[in-house]
This record gives C-alpha cells, sequence and structure tokens, in this order.
C-alpha cells in the first residue's frame, strides 16, 4: 500500500519508476506496472539498479534481508529513503518494536549498507498523507535523518513535489534520531486507536 501510493505520486510528479518485488511475475507488481507509461516492475534488484533514488517500503521485519538481495553493489552510492518501522508481530494485541532505545532499523539499515546514504522519513503518517500533506490542516511536519546532507537535501526537494514545503521538512540530525521517529508508532497506534482514523499529524509550534 506505501509503495504503491509512493510510486502513484511520483509518477504524477513526472519520474519514471520501477517497482521491485522478489520475483518478477509479482501480479500487483505486473499490474501496476501496465497502468501507468513511466511505471516499469522487476525484482529487487532490478529496481535497485534502475533507480537513481531507491525508497525501501518493505515492512521492517524484512527490510535487511530485501535490501540484501538488491544487491549491496546496486545500492553504492545512491539514496535510499527508508520508510520501514521496526514493527514485531509477535501475536500480541498492541504491536511491539523489535528494535527501539539504543538502536533503529533506520542505523541497521545504514551499518549494513556504509556506502548508501540512508534518509530516515515519512515513517510517523499514513500512506496518504506521505503523498498529501493537505489531507490534514494546518502546519504539520515531517521529519527526517540522515548522515549525509547532500542526500537530505535530495529528499527535502523530493518532499517538495509531494507538497511537504520546505519549512515543514524537520531535520532530526543525523541517523540515530531514526530511534525517535520508529519510537512514536507506540503513540500513533494511540492516536489512531482513540480517533479511529489515520488521518492525523504532529504539528511543532515555538515561541
Amino acid at each position: 500500500m506505501v509503495g504503491a501510493a509512493l510510486a502513484d505520486k511520483l509518477i504524477d510528479c513526472g519520474h519514471e519508476v520501477m517497482m521491485g518485488s522478489r520475483t518478477a511475475d509479482n501480479e500487483n507488481a505486473l499490474k501496476w506496472a501496465a497502468a501507468h507509461e513511466s511505471g516499469s516492475s522487476g525484482t529487487f534488484e532490478d529496481a535497485s539498479k534502475f533507480g537513481e533514488v531507491i525508497i525501501n517500503a518493505t515492512a521492517g521485519d524484512v527490510s535487511l534481508a530485501v535490501l540484501e538481495s538488491a544487491g549491496r553493489v546496486n545500492l553504492a552510492g545512491k539514496v535510499l529513503i527508508d520508510i520501514s518501522n521496526p514493527i514485531d508481530h509477535s501475536g500480541e494485541v498492541s504491536p511491539s518494536l523489535f528494535v527501539i532505545n539504543t538502536d533503529s532499523l533506520g542505523e541497521q539499515i545504514q551499518r549494513a549498507f556504509p556506502d548508501t546514504a540512508v534518509v530516515k522519513t515519512l515513517n510517523t503518517m499514513n500512506a496518504q498523507l506521505m503523498v498529501d500533506p493537505s489531507l490534514v490542516p494546518g502546519n504539520h511536519c515531517v521529519f527526517i535523518a540522515g548522515n549525509d546532507a547532500t542526500a537530505k537535501s535530495t529528499v527535502t526537494n523530493l518532499l517538495g513535489e509531494f507538497g511537504w514545503t520546505s519549512d515543514r521538512v524537520v531535520d532530526l540530525g543525523d541517523i540515530t534520531a531514526a530511534r525517535g521517529t520508529e519510537a512514536y508508532l507506540h503513540l500513533w497506534l494511540r492516536i489512531f486507536g482513540t480517533l479511529e482514523s489515520a488521518q492525523f499529524n504532529i504539528g511543532i509550534f515555538t515561541s
């Protein structure tokens, strides 16, 4: 769902997009590609070779394996936008995080792929809001975190195409800040349960 929402928006913004899957014959990916003139599909490896910017919109518990299958050589020197959250669906009523406090999934990905510039962003909101901030009124924010300033500038520009003006992009610093944005999932789920809606976001106001 997240990957499709982002891919659709990127196409609308004039980009060429390849949707990566475990196998080249993935039915959903093929159907998506057939519906978009500037869209194509292939394996994770195909997509990592194709893309100038890579978006990891996979489930957090498989993200490292997926990116490994994409090929570290193919990811080297590129910007990797990490949207994943380390959700542990182990049977509990409320999902927990399999990494928290002293580490984050964003950091794990950066350590595993040191030649790739990982930027954590968009993981604090639902898919529709990621690509259309106007769905929620007011001056709400999107967060970015990463070690490479140039990569963060690239991501900020891309977020601008989605409708996130630069004054609404909050740079939290290096990739260790992913600990905070990933941990926010606990609060996000509580708010979602209270509002019975995923159409909400964070706004920051200072005096």
